[in-house]
C-alpha cells in the first residue's frame, strides 16, 4: 500500500467527516468521538454514514454503522472494506 494512497484516503475521510458534521477539518482527529461535540449527534451520524459510503463507494453493514463511534473506529471499520489508512 503506497503512502500516497493512504494520505489520499485519510484526506477523503477527514473531508467526509468535516462535510457531514459541518466542522473545520482541523477538528477531525482519531480521538473525535460520537456525541463528544454537539455537531456529531444521531442525525449527523446518518449524514456521515451516507457521506462515507459515497466518498469510498461502498455500503456499510448496519452493525458497522452502529459501531462507528469515533474517527479511529471509522478507519478500522473502513479497513474491513479494503480502505487503507
Amino acid at each position: 500500500m503506497s503512502n500516497e494512497l493512504i494520505q489520499t484516503n485519510t484526506a477523503k475521510l477527514t473531508a467526509a467527516f468535516a462535510t457531514a458534521l459541518v466542522v473545520a477539518e482541523t477538528q477531525i482527529h482519531d480521538d473525535l468521538a460520537y456525541n463528544s461535540i454537539k455537531e456529531w449527534d444521531s442525525t449527523a451520524h446518518m449524514l456521515l454514514i451516507a457521506e462515507l459510503e459515497n466518498v469510498f463507494n461502498l455500503m456499510l453493514d448496519t452493525d458497522d454503522i452502529i459501531d462507528m463511534s469515533s474517527v479511529a473506529k471509522a478507519k478500522a471499520i473502513l479497513g474491513k472494506y479494503g480502505v487503507a489508512f
